[in-house]
């Protein structure tokens, strides 16, 4: 599908109502001009869920989730965008326009074109496995002796490339493909001694990788000889497929992870297929050793608990300890879960069994204590250098911690683990750039409250009246604003009143993706309405006081500079900053 135009987008928010849409799945209650409920996002027993029909928002006071009607679906339903869009123009009976509807398949785009032949190339795959004819009978009987069941295979569509080197090409080639898109998809490889192309996979076993919107993307080959060679044989990168930001299993798995509010991370294609066909179906396989950013942006989506489940060999361990700290920094809850020495999920339910696979992942260990007992194996905690070693990298990991109170308690542990004073350790926190106890002074503070409060007051006066918005620009520049967060949103409107577009709360969280902003905006958006009075008079207060403290931070600064000037003995720069600071005091 092609990209949805703002207008309809735009038709699409103007007519849904989103008190409306959310009722269908929590029980709302009015409240004032709000209405209220238990949040759907995290459990509470007193209601801070709060969704505003003027504005056509929701917010949650206690986990910060907020944003528009489309925003909801996305984070509720885990729809994509362009789904989240349709399915609301669905029921407000808005048209969508199908841009792809009259193009041939040689107007299409060359991501569209990708997809298509892996689409095609999934059939072909699937096809060959489950009819089972010739050599298929082989991969038939390797997935029996793997104790894979042909339902498992058909739901996750695992295929079968015949021991051919032209296979692929000409099935693709009686589907009108051309050889280049074949060859972009990582379907064919160039020869390389004379002209032409041969099959990528042949005579393997195929697992094919969907996204979240159940596209193939690229396909895994599992050879299913026992001489050596590649065991596996991955599709390169591609216009639609990026290795670090997709994991494998997670179309098929993503309403077990949101339901059970936590994934089970695993490492190959086996780790993930065993244990999903034995009931555990939270699960989820990184594509590769070690987890990326994009990857666990992806499982954050449905929640922020992770249990790792690596190999158990000393390259898995080392892998684990790898993702910790991106985990830690994405701010999401860590356990590692271990297994018997030599085994991975998949041999190891097939010789313990499930039920013993569940109980090692109710035992996972906190990541503290995971990455401890590896630092302890690998050093002499005994000796001052080993104490040394493992204290520097207990401390890396620490330091990404947000939470002050979890840090210092994990500070008193790595303490007593290696009885030394939590003095020391703080000190040497304090090298890697972290102070656990440091706080702005009582001056800053005060400051910087006065500073936030009258910027996001004027800000939230503009959210509720959309002609302020239009005028505001007349009386205030962005450099006015020292908030950054108010600076970003402020920058928006300027540009859609510029643009003559809407300026509702509604549309306005469209154009912001992060989730601070948009935490933000809901909840100066769903927060009680100003206190009663002039909004005139109030507007040109906020105004007087927000120029006023510019002034006084732009002659801070320069002060500041003349100083600077004044210790280096820079005669030119300081007579021109002199120039600037009287300027400034006249102005």
């Amino acid at each position: 599908m092609g990209l949805i135009p703002d207008d309809i987008i735009a038709q699409v928010l103007d007519r849904c109502d989103i008190v409306e849409l959310i009722s269908e799945y929590v029980t709302l209650k009015k409240a004032g001009r709000n209405f209220k409920a238990c949040c759907p996002f995290h459990h509470e027993k007193t209601p801070s869920f709060v969704v505003n029909r003027d504005k056509q928002i929701y917010h949650c006071f206690g986990c910060g989730a907020g944003g528009n009607a489309i925003g909801f679906l996305i984070s509720h339903d885990h729809m994509d965008f362009p789904s989240a869009v349709r399915h609301l123009a669905q029921k407000a009976g808005i048209s969508i326009p199908d841009t792809h509807s009259s193009a041939s398949s040689e107007a299409l785009g060359e991501r569209d074109l990708v997809l298509k032949a892996n689409e095609s190339a999934v059939d072909f795959f699937h096809d060959n496995l489950i009819k089972g004819q010739g050599k298929a009978a082989s991969a038939q009987e390797y997935l029996k002796k793997r104790q894979v069941k042909l339902e498992t295979a058909r739901k996750l569509k695992l295929g079968f490339a015949p021991d051919s080197w032209d296979g692929i090409i000409t099935f693709l080639r009686s589907k009108n493909m051309s050889l280049s898109i074949m060859e972009k998809a990582g379907l064919i490889v160039p020869r390389e001694k004379s002209e032409g192309y041969y099959d990528r996979f042949r005579d393997r076993v195929i697992f094919p990788i969907f996204d979240l919107r159940g596209k193939c993307i690229a396909f895994g080959g599992r050879t299913m000889k026992a001489e050596s060679g590649a065991k596996y044989m991955n599709s390169p990168e591609t216009p639609v497929y990026a290795k670090r930001e997709h994991l494998y299993g997670l179309h098929a798995s993503k309403q077990a992870i949101a339901r059970d509010d936590h994934a089970v991370v695993v490492e190959g294609y086996m780790d993930f297929l065993t244990p999903f066909q034995a009931g555990v179906e939270n699960i989820v396989a990184s594509l590769g050793t070690a987890l990326t950013i994009e990857q666990i942006r992806l499982i954050r989506r449905y929640t922020r608990n992770v249990i790792m489940l690596y190999d158990a060999d000393m390259a898995g361990q080392m892998a684990t300890v790898r993702s910790l700290d991106l985990l830690i920094e994405e701010d999401m809850h860590v356990k590692i879960a271990l297994l018997t020495s030599n085994e991975d999920p998949d041999s190891f339910i097939q010789k313990f069994g499930v039920q013993e696979f569940r109980q090692r992942l109710s035992a996972a260990q906190p990541l503290f204590d995971y990455k401890l007992g590896i630092l302890l194996r690998q050093h002499d905690g005994r000796s001052v250098e080993g104490k040394a070693r493992i204290s520097a990298e207990m401390l890396t990991t620490l330091a990404k911690y947000r939470n002050e109170i979890v840090r210092s308690e994990y500070l008193k542990q790595l303490a007593h683990a290696l009885s030394v004073s939590e003095d020391a350790l703080r000190l040497e926190l304090k090298k890697i750039g972290v102070t656990p106890t440091a706080e702005p002074s009582i001056y800053a503070r005060q400051h910087q409250k006065i500073v936030r409060v009258v910027e996001r007051d004027l800000l939230k006066l503009i959210l509720e009246d959309q002609e302020t918005a239009v005028r505001i620009q007349e009386e205030v520049t962005l450099e006015d604003f020292q908030d950054e967060q108010v600076r970003s949103v402020m920058a928006q409107i300027f540009h859609l009143s510029q643009h003559e577009k809407t300026i509702s709360v509604a549309h306005l969280v469209q154009h912001f993706k992060d989730d601070e902003t948009l935490r933000f905006l809901s909840e100066l958006a769903a927060a009680s309405h100003l206190v009663a009075g002039d909004k005139e008079s109030l507007k040109r207060d906020y105004i007087n006081r927000i120029k006023s403290d510019r002034l006084k931070s732009q002659r801070k600064n320069l002060c500041d500079e003349i100083h600077q000037a004044e210790r280096t003995g820079d005669h030119a720069r300081l007579e021109e900053l002199t120039q600037k600071f009287n300027q400034l005091i006249k102005g």
